[in-house]
């Protein structure tokens, strides 16, 4: 018999605005055009349908499951609720696997490897409009997680390198400085146009805060969320590849 195919679950925090929810879809059928063996299906942990849990639930007996969260940080979804999951699955008929969050882990890096995903680095330069910047703003959703802020700060680090510009870390909500505020003290740096760059998955209300903030602020351009960015749907499949060959958790 042929092996059952590798249910691939991406989960998304969830939200009121049907967009984000439209991303997470686009970016779903995105990975599974990518991976046809894949059966890659989403899900939200709050708002939007179905829950993981749910999903899990509706695999056949002895099937095979990664769940990638959907999340930049490793934050309170990603050390939390996410794992949560996982140890309910505990009592279902399927194997599960714990895939890594999109952005940088927190903590020591192993020797030789690099603090952010290059295919993340990559997305966010792509979804940049075209222009002259002199400098640019990474705006995110927000953590009170200091933790998890210092890796916003490794991507803002390597996307300074990449630019050769100075990049400045915003925040939407939960910490310190609004895009807004970032902006200003870049113009007063001497910046005279300044971009912002979307750590962000999807459209949404922080999303909308973030860019209205910078705008507002005199910021020249604006960037999109990643969404199905095919450097995002790269990301998604180099993480599920790092923990596919792995003994899974079964009932």
């Amino acid at each position: 018999m042929r092996p059952a195919r590798l249910t691939v679950v991406l989960v998304a925090h969830g939200s009121r605005d049907p967009r984000a929810a439209a991303a997470t879809e686009a970016l779903t059928r995105a990975v599974g055009r990518a991976q046809p063996s894949w059966d890659v299906r989403a899900a939200y942990l709050d708002h939007a349908g179905p829950r993981p849990l749910d999903v899990l639930a509706g695999l056949a007996p002895g099937s095979r499951a990664v769940l990638v969260p959907l999340l930049l940080t490793k934050a309170y979804h990603g050390r939390i609720d996410i794992p949560a999951v996982v140890e309910a699955a505990v009592d279902l008929p399927v194997s599960v696997t714990l895939a890594e969050v999109l952005g940088p882990q927190p903590g020591p890096l192993p020797p030789g490897s690099a603090p952010v995903p290059a295919a993340l680095l990559d997305g966010l330069v792509q979804r940049l409009p075209a222009g002259r910047f002199d400098a640019v703003v990474l705006a995110a959703a927000g953590t009170r997680n200091s933790a998890a802020r210092v890796t916003v700060e490794w991507v803002a680090d390597a996307l300074s390198a990449r630019l050769g510009l100075p990049c400045a870390v915003a925040y939407a909500s939960a910490a310190p400085p609004l895009p807004g505020a970032a902006v200003d003290l870049l113009r007063a740096s001497g910046a005279q146009r300044v971009a912002m760059a979307a750590y962000f998955l999807a459209p949404g209300f922080l999303y909308d805060l973030a860019a209205d903030s910078a705008r507002s602020a005199g910021a020249v351009a604006i960037a999109e969320p990643l969404t199905d960015a095919p450097d995002l749907v790269s990301l998604v499949t180099a993480r599920v590849a790092e923990v596919a060959a792995r003994p899974a958790a079964a009932a």
